[in-house]
């Protein structure tokens, strides 16, 4: 049977931790509209994504 040769120090286990964390996501100012938005992602708003018109926008 495979047993461990040391026990992992903590700052071992620490260290291997420490990318579990969770992240706020980012967000980024729209250039035409001035709203914050997910980058890489199509603005629903507008329906634009990179200067094209990919999606109909929404009617209020």
């Amino acid at each position: 049977m495979a047993v461990p040769k040391r026990k992992v120090s903590p700052s071992k286990r620490n260290h291997r931790r420490s990318h579990d964390a969770l992240k706020n996501p980012a967000y980024v100012e729209d250039k035409d509209t001035g709203e914050l938005r997910r980058p890489h992602h199509v603005d629903l708003k507008t329906g634009m994504y990179r200067g094209k018109q990919v999606l109909e926008s929404k009617e209020d």
